[in-house]
């Protein structure tokens, strides 16, 4: 995956991510089990084949089964599809990203949310001016 670009998942595509990244690793069959709709075996066994291929899983061999994995750890995957997002949508400006979040979602936030916001960007500027 290009520095910087996150990749353009398929909705289903996007399911399993979710799933193994939520379970670590899993099997075909424990993917399907946790599919939010009806899907078959073979489209989930295909579609973690052609991620595989694009380099986002890896799978090893547990007696006649494959376990797979997402390739990027979920910390790394997140920070690109936020720099992709951010350069998207908002210009590059992580201002103008968290102005969007707290316009949208202001009268949602707790006060411990909001809290925790500000003891962030507290802690971003003393760490700048280190």
């Amino acid at each position: 995956m290009p520095r910087g670009k996150a990749p353009e998942f398929s909705r289903r595509e996007r399911q399993i991510m979710e799933i193994l990244y939520r379970m670590g690793e899993a099997t075909v069959a424990d993917v399907l089990k946790h599919m939010p709709e009806e899907t078959t075996y073979d489209s989930v066994r295909l579609t973690l084949g052609g991620l595989g291929e694009k380099g986002h899983v890896k799978h090893h061999r547990d007696g006649r089964r494959y376990v797979y994995r997402p390739a990027v750890s979920h910390d790394k995957a997140s920070k690109s599809a936020t720099q992709s997002l951010l350069h998207t949508y908002f210009r590059g400006s992580p201002s103008q990203a968290i102005l969007s979040v707290l316009d949208v979602s202001s009268r949602n936030l707790s006060d411990r949310e909001l809290d925790e916001i500000e003891a962030m960007v507290r802690q971003a500027k003393e760490g700048r001016k280190k």
